[in-house]
């Protein structure tokens, strides 16, 4: 390895798979003389689970919470990080080089081989990838604290900036995701390159010199080879026909003598470890059309929702995690509102170039009549989103439910119906959203139920913000209601 640095590399958050969606730590390991341009060549050390193939989404994140899996120490050429993280699954990445000596960074290594045939039960929550990497780097230096801040939880992000904060790493470099590059350049052509694209990708037929100029024709040969060398993995195509075609490609380009149209992807101006703190505590009050008025106190241990500040966190994505809500109403009966065990929404918008799925999931305990009367429900929709993440953002989906309550008599009640809604980012500070669903119940004695909610969120601070809403909601009867929220991040 001839090592002297180290640097901590963050894949951000991965929807599609519950190990990823909070994110991703491993460290890269730096060898003398290495610069970026070969730094695809070093070896990386990744902490990770091994599950059971044959286990199906929900059992794997069950098991993930209750130390059910195996997990060890690996080390790999860096590349095949790389390509696994920023290229089939389109992630972005940042990298932190560390501030450790070269004799400190033998210590870690040597440890690292002591511990080749060690084995761990691996917990999603706390004893993660991300906190045994901080273990392991805080036996470097004798005097470094860093796992002790991580009692409960360790999210991916936070334990950044525990590195950040101790004055561990240096600014971090920014490597976009393959993704990431093709909406860019996608963004930056004319619907004419565009479909000339298509043609090339689809059809195999070339520009030609006498309908494009010579900076559009390398336009669309380099956009022809992002978007099909992305298609080869996202849609496993036949390699050795994808690969000829590719190859053809970069020939036809490099016969043209022009620097490349696109520019390079502009780094996003705030880091992940820049964001708000992954915990939030807040304060409410709840004023009812038909019911006693309540103050509320919220809790949510996990991690980012539809409203919250964008910056260092995926646009278009929400995952909150045992959301809690208790109240306290003006006549002095407290009440559990909501506990949400898991509440995860992917957003990602379709657009010319990507046909995304649109998803959600929630999960847990609430009071959706606004009185005493409480259910236990799953909820699950898809469907398509559209617009910009961070922008002006449609979404629709299907739905549908199960609930089981004093709400519903104690019946299961299964539900189908929609959920449409819109968001919109005044700035970089401010988010509004209208959101509505309907749900037609099974059997004749239940009502539908409906609701609407506007929202307007305003983040004075990243870990400091305000939250006004306005909500109808009708099942059983109607209610119109509203809050006034302050919240705080850590």
């Amino acid at each position: 390895m001839d090592p002297e640095k180290l640097t901590l590399v963050f894949p951000t958050a991965f929807m599609n798979n519950p190990s990823s969606m909070f994110g991703h730590t491993l460290l890269r390991v730096d060898a003398k003389n290495q610069n970026q341009n070969n730094a695809l060549v070093a070896y990386a050390i990744n902490f990770a689970a091994e599950p059971d193939s044959a286990d199906n989404p929900a059992l794997y994140a069950l098991k993930g919470l209750v130390g059910a899996y195996p997990s060890r120490f690996t080390v790999m050429p860096y590349y095949k990080k790389v390509r696994e993280y920023n290229d089939i699954e389109s992630r972005d990445i940042w990298e932190y080089p560390l501030n450790f000596t070269a004799e400190e960074v033998d210590r870690i290594l040597l440890h690292l081989w002591e511990m080749e045939q060690a084995e761990f039960d691996y917990y999603f929550l706390d004893e993660n990838c991300s906190y045994q990497l901080l273990a392991l780097l805080q036996l470097a230096n004798q005097n470094l604290d860093l796992v002790s801040q991580f009692p409960v939880t360790a999210i991916p992000s936070d334990t950044v900036k525990v590195l950040v904060e101790a004055g561990l790493t240096q600014p971090p470099h920014y490597r976009a995701a393959f993704g990431t590059r093709l909406n860019h350049e996608s963004d930056l052509v004319s619907e004419r390159i565009y479909l000339a694209t298509r043609r090339l990708k689809e059809q195999g037929i070339y520009p030609s010199k006498a309908e494009f100029t010579e900076s559009e024709r390398a336009a669309i040969l380099e956009f022809a080879y992002e978007w099909l060398n992305f298609e080869l993995y996202d849609d496993g195509l036949e390699r050795d026909i994808t690969a000829k075609q590719l190859t053809q490609i970069l020939i036809k380009r490099s016969q043209i003598n022009r620097e490349s149209p696109f520019p390079s992807v502009v780094r996003p101006e705030t880091s992940p470890e820049q964001g708000h703190g992954s915990a939030r505590v807040g304060v409410a009050r709840n004023l009812y059309q038909q019911q006693t008025h309540s103050t509320s106190v919220e809790w949510r241990p996990a991690y980012h929702d539809m409203y919250d500040a964008l910056d260092g966190f995926i646009p278009g994505a929400q995952i909150n995690f045992l959301d809690t809500k208790l109240s306290l109403d003006d006549s002095g009966t407290s009440r559990l509102d909501h506990l949400n065990i898991i509440d995860v929404l992917a957003l990602a918008p379709s657009n010319r170039v990507f046909d995304s799925l649109a998803w959600g999931l929630k999960i847990g305990f609430d009071r959706p009549d606004a009185n005493t009367d409480s259910r236990w429900f799953v909820e699950g929709g898809a469907g398509k989103a559209w617009g910009q993440a961070d922008g002006l953002h449609f979404y629709t989906l299907l739905k549908g439910e199960l609930s089981q309550g004093r709400l519903t008599g104690y019946d299961v009640i299964a539900g189908a119906g929609l959920q449409s809604g819109l968001f919109y980012s005044i700035n970089n500070r401010q988010r509004l959203g209208l959101n509505a669903a309907w749900i037609a119940l099974a059997g004749d004695e239940v009502d539908d139920h409906f609701s609407v909610n506007a929202t307007w969120n305003w983040s004075v601070r990243p870990n400091f913000a305000f939250r006004a809403s306005l909500n109808y909601q009708q099942w059983h009867q109607e209610e119109v209601s509203s809050r006034l929220s302050a919240y705080y991040y850590y």
